[in-house]
């Protein structure tokens, strides 16, 4: 009985060294160091990609994300969205109103600036009105002002007066 005890015992040591011994095992239970052996390089200069579009693309793209934009207007003013989402589509609208005006010659351009200063107006009007009770009469003057952008700058009344 002691003798199978004893050999049972060396056995368990032996299993024990020969597992100790393995590679795995001890790369396993090994600490890593913490700092990261390259380092990251930062990109310090954007590139600029240039659009291969033409006068008639980019007006077309400007005037569709306008559209897109004074719609999602539309919806928060009759939703009853938060004050950040009807300034934001505001603004978006804003910003490519002024891309169109920037494509067209300059007779044209004194006649879209009516419709800038109106958006830019109503933006105040939406930025006042904290709590949304003029929603319905900005939603009046939104519908106006997309109304009548359309009826006069859409591509083919326009395509004329391109830059």
């Amino acid at each position: 009985m002691r003798l199978k005890k004893i050999s049972l015992f060396l056995l368990c040591c032996i299993v024990l060294l020969e597992s100790a011994g393995c590679e795995a095992f001890t790369r396993k239970f090994t600490r890593k160091s913490k700092k990261s052996e390259q380092a990251v390089q930062m990109v310090l200069v954007p590139e600029e990609y240039k659009s291969n579009m033409t006068k008639e693309e980019l007006y077309r793209q400007y005037f569709l994300f306008w559209k897109s934009w004074h719609d999602e207007l539309e919806n928060a003013l009759t939703q009853k969205s938060s004050l950040k989402k009807k300034t934001d589509c505001a603004q978006e609208a804003l910003k490519n109103l002024i891309n169109m005006k920037g494509m067209l010659v300059d007779d044209m351009q004194k006649n879209i600036d009516v419709y800038v200063n109106k958006t830019i107006e109503l933006l105040a009007a939406i930025k006042s009105d904290i709590y949304g009770t003029n929603d319905s009469r900005n939603l009046q003057v939104a519908e106006r002002i997309k109304m009548d952008i359309h009826k006069e700058f859409i591509y083919p009344k326009i395509k004329n007066y391109l830059k």
